[in-house]
């Protein structure tokens, strides 16, 4: 589980907006998931994607990271914003465009 966990520190350092969900952007696998990745398409705005049934090792290497248990789960320049409740409150206070918008 420690290489699949600095494979993902790896990722999340790699890519300004990053979702770990249930599926992916063309197939999410979760209602939680596709609201998720459908808030971010709307913004307009380039993520990346990883699919927690990709690997076995994925789920419980992220969340020996964040300490969150559940999908899906967002980083944001490098940093843990939370899951799918958290992503669409920041989106509806316009909170999440402007930490989008701050990256750059």
């Amino acid at each position: 589980m420690e290489e699949m966990k600095a494979k993902l520190e790896a990722a999340i350092a790699e890519h300004p907006v990053l979702v770990f969900t249930k599926g992916n952007k063309i197939f999410p696998r979760c209602g939680f998931s596709a609201a998720v990745i459908a808030v971010f398409s709307e913004l307009g705005c380039d993520f990346e994607c990883v699919d927690i049934f990709e690997h076995a090792d994925i789920k419980p290497a992220l969340v020996s990271i964040t300490d969150w248990p559940t999908t899906p789960q967002v980083f944001i320049g490098g940093e843990f914003v939370g899951g799918g409740d958290v992503v669409r409150e920041l989106h509806e206070r316009g909170e999440l465009k402007e930490m989008v918008d701050a990256l750059g």
